[in-house]
């Protein structure tokens, strides 16, 4: 796991709104507005970590079609054991490789409709590899073209999906990280007006985000490396 990354909410959120009690004045370089009411300040502190995804899932669907059922199930079934033969020479156990359901299609029943000139039927099984080996998972997608030379007809391919499990293992500390943060800028802005800071009136702990760490606003789920994101919003008394 990469170092954690902590960014100061003095930087990051700064002032979103003050309220004070008394006559107006021109404090540091902001404007104080005087009216009835308790002082405030609200701020926002961000936490952020590096992280890798630790389970992988990679579904691998294959069709056969044919105007004759009984020869299209039997490619479907000889594209299975193509299919898990080269899952077991990637090293996959048996337990990390599940069966999915098969899908059969008449295009000439009523749902489908009459499409003279194309196959009747059309059959679909999906293989799905579930597993914390996700380095694993990358070598096999990269090796996929090794089954579609035997003749297995990989429909709708979208890739991995790379998952992140251990949120609630990292939850409480980022937590904490924020709210230091946001106590930072607010202490900063206390201390910049020459007004004492007091207790916490409010606090909102926002959604946390799972991104790619690249922040290239891609799918997350097809990024191994990841960026965890959370912000947190506390009101602070102004004495």
């Amino acid at each position: 796991m990469d170092h954690d990354r902590l960014i100061p909410a003095a930087v990051f959120g700064g002032l979103l709104a003050l309220g004070l009690v008394g006559a107006g004045a021109l404090v540091g370089q902001g404007v104080i507005h005087a009216r009835a009411g308790d002082r405030t300040v609200t701020v926002r502190g961000l936490s952020e970590r590096d992280v890798k995804a630790d389970l992988a899932v990679l579904p691998l669907r294959f069709t056969a079609s044919g105007d004759v059922l009984a020869e299209v199930q039997a490619r479907i079934d000889g594209d299975l054991t193509l299919v898990r033969q080269f899952l077991n020479a990637q090293g996959y156990p048996a337990s990390a490789v599940d069966l999915g359901r098969l899908e059969v299609a008449d295009t000439r029943s009523r749902e489908y409709g009459s499409q003279n000139g194309g196959p009747r039927f059309i059959l679909a099984q999906t293989v799905i590899v579930r597993t914390n080996d996700v380095a694993r998972v990358q070598t096999t997608t990269r090796a996929l073209n090794d089954l579609v030379r035997q003749g297995v007809v990989l429909q709708d391919f979208q890739g991995p999906s790379y998952i992140f499990t251990k949120l609630n293992q990292v939850r409480p500390q980022m937590i904490a990280e924020g709210t230091a943060a946001a106590r930072t800028g607010a202490e900063q802005f206390a201390k910049d007006s020459g007004t004492p800071l007091g207790p916490i009136r409010q606090a909102t702990q926002g959604s946390f985000e799972i991104l790619p760490r690249d922040g290239s606003g891609g799918d997350e789920a097809g990024s191994i490396d990841k960026k965890v994101r959370v912000v947190t919003t506390i009101t602070y008394s102004l004495k």
